[in-house]
């Protein structure tokens, strides 16, 4: 049990290292992460963007098409009315006039609505191209200052991550569940020592009999205030000189 003592007071000191190398990213990997989010979004819209002027572009071709079918159609059927032999014959040329000149000024009228399109699609792209240049330029700098701490302490974070590998691999899983558990309620700490009979997270008096126990090493005790497990002085002490293999 002593061992165990020992294993889980240590653990706590390497996660607390752990967590300083993390505190020293300061609030990069939320900015990184934030800035990316942004980046995603914004080149969602940059894509939408690029789809309407895609389409607005077809349809002002297949506008200009029409527009060439319907012309080509209105000069076939002048052509015709010289060549009308009855009034029938004259009214239905007339109504086909009638429906080709309408199909030109409705393709014309698109062609101009979609060429407007295109113009505004085309500004508005250039201003969200001008602000991905920006917050792209601003997520580099802010990923490049992240993976600079990340090197510089890369040698030091692996080291502390083999050895917590180390620890976790010689405790038992309800002991690991335990420390744990604890540790994300306690923001961190999750192993307190003995100090001036009180338990060193929350400072509160511990009864001697609980006192007792603690120095005994024998048993897992947590503090009736704070939950935290407490551990004799020695046990603190010791932690550091277990042997890690």
């Amino acid at each position: 049990m002593k061992e165990k003592l020992q294993l889980l007071y240590w653990l706590q000191q390497i996660d607390g290292e752990l967590e300083e190398l993390e505190e020293l990213k300061g609030d990069l990997p939320v900015a990184v992460k934030v800035l990316e989010e942004k980046e995603a979004l914004l080149q969602g819209e940059i894509d939408q963007k690029n789809n309407l002027v895609n389409n607005a572009k077809l349809t002002r071709e297949k506008s200009d098409g029409d527009a060439v079918d319907f012309k080509a159609k209105l000069e076939k059927y002048k052509e015709q009315l010289y060549n009308v032999k009855n009034n029938r014959e004259y009214d239905a040329i007339t109504k086909e006039i009638d429906f080709a000149t309408n199909g030109i000024s409705e393709a014309e009228n698109v062609f101009i609505e979609q060429e407007n399109l295109i113009t505004n699609f085309v500004k508005e792209l250039e201003e969200l191209n001008s602000q991905f240049t920006l917050l792209a330029f601003e997520l580099k700098t802010k990923q490049e200052e992240l993976l600079v701490i990340l090197k510089e302490n890369e040698d030091e974070f692996l080291r502390l991550q083999n050895e917590k590998i180390k620890i976790t691999s010689r405790l038992d899983e309800d002991s690991l569940d335990r420390y744990n558990t604890i540790h994300s309620a306690r923001r961190g700490k999750a192993i307190a020592a003995i100090r001036k009979d009180s338990c060193g997270g929350c400072n509160n008096r511990i009864p001697p009999q609980h006192l007792i126990d603690i120095q005994r090493n024998n048993k897992i005790y947590n503090c009736e205030h704070c939950g935290r497990i407490v551990v004799s002085t020695e046990v603190a002490e010791t932690a550091s000189k277990i042997m890690l293999s």
